[in-house]
C-alpha cells in the first residue's frame, strides 16, 4: 500500500482501507455474489420452495454480522473489524467466513485497481488536454506571428511603392521643368548670338575686340544664367533629355527603393516558421506535462500483492456450541419444573378448598339434615320444661 500512496494518484490511509473492507463485508450484493459463487458450501441453508435469493436473505439476516468497535471507548489501541456466524451443526462455517473474508478484500482490491486505472486515464486525458491547449495557442500564435510579418511587409511595399510612384513623378516633373528651362535658354542664346559656352565679361569683351590677347579669371558667387552656355550645349542637353526613357537612375533614391522591395520579396522568418517539422519542441511550458504524461504511462503497481488489511485471527471451528447451552438448560428446566409444580400445588389445593365450601353450604348435605334432626328433637323436651314453669 506504500507503493500506491507513493504513487501521488490514489491515496489510500490503512484506517480507510479498512473501512473499505468492511464495507464491502457489510455489503448486501458481496455477499450475495460470495453465496452464488459457493453454493456448495451454503446447500444446508437452502430451503425447499424458496429461491436462492430467499435462502440467501435468511442467512444474511439471521447467521452472518459484522461487529464494529465501540466509538467511546478510549482503550481501543487499533481499529478493527470483526466478523461473527452462527451456523447449525454440520456445516463447514470456518471455510465460509475465511472464504468470505478472502473474497471480500480480494473485491475491493479490484475495485480499488479499477478506480487507480480510471485516475491515472483521466489524468492522463486531462494531460493531454493541456498539452493540446497548448499546441492550438502555439499554432494560433504562430499563425498571428506569420499574418503579422506578412501585413509588415505588405504595408512596408506598399509605402515603397508608393514613394517611388511619388519619386519618378518628381523625377518627370523635373525632367519637364529642365527641358522648359532649356528651351528658354536657348532662345535667349540665339537672340545673343552665343553659340558656345562663355561669361557674362567675355560676352562684353568680345564685341570690343582688339589686337591684344588678354587672359582674365572671373570669380563670383552668382549663378550664370544657363543661356551662357551657348545654343550648341543646350541644344545637346535638350536632346538628350527628350531621349531619356526612365529619370530613375537620377536619384539614388530609386536604387535603394528598388533593393528593399527586392528584400521584401520574400520573408525567410515566415519561411522558418512554415518549415519547422517537430512543432512540439518549440511549446513554451509543457515540459513538466511530458514528465507527469510519462510518469503515468510508466506507472506500475503490483495490485495482486497490495495488503489492505491484515487478518489478526482467521476463523477456527469453536470448542463448544454457542447454543443450546446445556447447563442453562437444566437450570431453566428445574426452575420451571418447581415453578409448574408450585403451581399446580396451589392449583389443586384451591380446587379441594373451594368443593369443601360448596359441600358444606349445600342444603341437601349430611350435615344439614343431621343439624336439623337435631333441632327438632331438642324441640319437645324445651317445650316440657317450659310447661312446668308456666304453671
Amino acid at each position: 500500500m506504500d507503493a500506491l500512496n507513493r504513487s501521488e494518484v490514489y491515496q489510500l490511509p490503512p484506517v480507510d482501507a479498512l473501512l473499505k473492507v468492511g464495507a464491502a463485508l457489510e455489503s448486501y450484493d458481496t455477499r450475495l455474489a460470495f453465496f452464488r459463487a459457493n453454493q456448495k458450501l451454503f446447500e444446508p441453508f437452502v430451503r425447499p420452495g424458496q429461491t436462492l435469493e430467499q435462502s440467501f436473505e435468511a442467512f444474511n439476516r439471521d447467521s452472518i454480522h459484522l461487529i464494529l468497535p465501540d466509538t467511546d471507548k478510549k482503550d481501543s489501541l487499533s481499529a478493527y473489524v470483526k466478523l461473527e456466524m452462527t451456523y447449525p451443526k454440520g456445516i463447514d462455517g470456518v471455510a465460509i467466513l475465511n472464504g468470505f473474508v478472502d473474497y471480500a478484500v480480494r473485491v475491493e482490491r479490484k475495485q480499488i485497481s479499477a478506480d487507480l486505472d480510471v485516475i491515472v486515464k483521466n489524468r492522463i486525458n486531462e494531460l493531454k488536454g493541456r498539452f493540446d491547449s497548448a499546441r492550438s495557442n502555439y499554432e494560433v500564435e504562430k499563425e498571428a506571428k506569420i499574418a503579422s510579418l506578412r501585413e509588415n511587409d505588405a504595408l512596408k511595399r506598399a509605402q515603397l511603392q508608393d514613394e517611388l510612384r511619388a519619386l519618378r513623378s518628381q523625377l518627370k516633373a523635373l525632367r519637364n521643368d529642365r527641358i522648359a528651362q532649356l528651351n528658354e535658354a536657348i532662345g535667349i542664346a540665339k537672340s545673343l548670338g552665343i553659340q558656345k559656352p562663355t561669361t557674362p565679361s567675355s560676352l562684353g569683351e568680345s564685341r570690343n575686340a582688339g589686337a591684344n590677347s588678354v587672359m582674365r579669371t572671373e570669380v563670383n558667387n552668382q549663378q550664370v544664367p544657363l543661356f551662357f552656355m551657348g545654343v550648341e550645349a543646350l541644344n545637346a542637353e535638350l536632346v538628350a533629355l527628350k531621349q531619356r526613357k526612365s529619370d530613375d537612375f537620377t536619384d539614388p533614391r530609386v536604387a535603394q527603393i528598388a533593393k528593399e522591395l527586392q528584400l521584401l520579396a520574400s520573408n525567410r522568418e515566415v519561411e522558418v516558421l512554415n518549415a519547422r517539422e517537430n512543432e512540439d519542441i518549440f511549446l513554451a511550458g509543457v515540459q513538466p506535462l511530458r514528465a507527469e504524461m510519462a510518469r503515468l504511462s510508466s506507472l506500475n503497481i503490483d495490485m495482486a500483492g497490495l495488503k489492505l488489511v491484515t487478518v489478526d485471527q482467521q476463523a477456527l471451528e469453536p470448542l463448544v456450541a454457542a447454543s443450546p447451552n446445556r447447563l442453562l438448560v437444566v437450570l431453566l428446566g428445574l426452575l420451571g419444573g418447581a415453578v409448574l409444580a408450585l403451581c399446580i400445588a396451589l392449583l389443586r389445593s384451591a380446587i379441594v378448598a373451594s368443593r369443601d365450601i360448596i359441600k358444606e353450604r349445600s342444603p341437601g348435605s349430611q350435615v344439614s339434615r343431621l343439624n336439623a334432626r337435631g333441632h327438632i328433637g331438642e324441640l319437645p323436651d324445651q317445650q316440657h320444661s317450659i310447661q312446668p314453669i308456666q304453671k
